[in-house]
C-alpha cells in the first residue's frame, strides 16, 4: 500500500465513524431530532380574526417530519398565532391576529432542541 491510499482510507474511516455516531444518536433520541415516536400531526390551527401580520422564523435543528410537527405544536401554543413549518427551508411562518413579540416566540420554543436563528417580520 502506498501512502496516498492509506491516507484516503483513513479519511474515509473517520468520516464513516462520524456518520455512524450521528445515526446512533438519532436512533436513541439524543440528537437534535425529537426522537420520533408516535407524534401525529394535528389539523392546522385556524385563527378567528383578522391577520395583522406574519413573521418568518429560521429554525436550526429540524431534521425530520417529527421535528416539523413539534415545532408547529410549540408555536401554535401561542395564543393568537398559527404556524406552518417548511422543513426543507428550515423555517416557520407565523400568522398573527395580535402582535406577538419575539420573546413570546422564544419562550414557546425554549423546551425544544431547536435553535432560533432569526425572526423577521414579513
Amino acid at each position: 500500500m502506498n501512502g496516498a491510499t492509506l491516507l484516503v482510507g483513513l479519511a474515509l474511516l473517520i468520516a464513516l465513524g462520524f456518520a455512524l455516531k450521528g445515526v446512533i444518536k438519532h436512533w436513541q433520541g439524543e440528537g437534535s431530532c425529537c426522537g420520533g415516536g408516535d407524534i401525529a400531526a394535528l389539523p392546522p390551527k385556524k385563527l378567528t380574526g383578522t391577520i395583522i401580520g406574519e413573521k418568518v422564523i429560521k429554525v436550526k435543528g429540524m431534521t425530520c417530519g417529527h421535528c416539523k410537527i413539534r415545532v408547529e405544536e410549540m408555536l401554535n401554543s401561542i395564543e393568537g398565532a398559527a404556524a406552518v413549518v417548511n422543513l426543507h427551508r428550515n423555517e416557520a411562518h407565523l400568522s398573527m391576529i395580535r402582535e406577538v413579540s419575539d420573546a413570546e416566540i422564544r419562550e414557546a420554543m425554549k423546551n425544544g432542541d431547536y435553535e432560533i436563528l432569526s425572526i423577521e417580520k414579513k
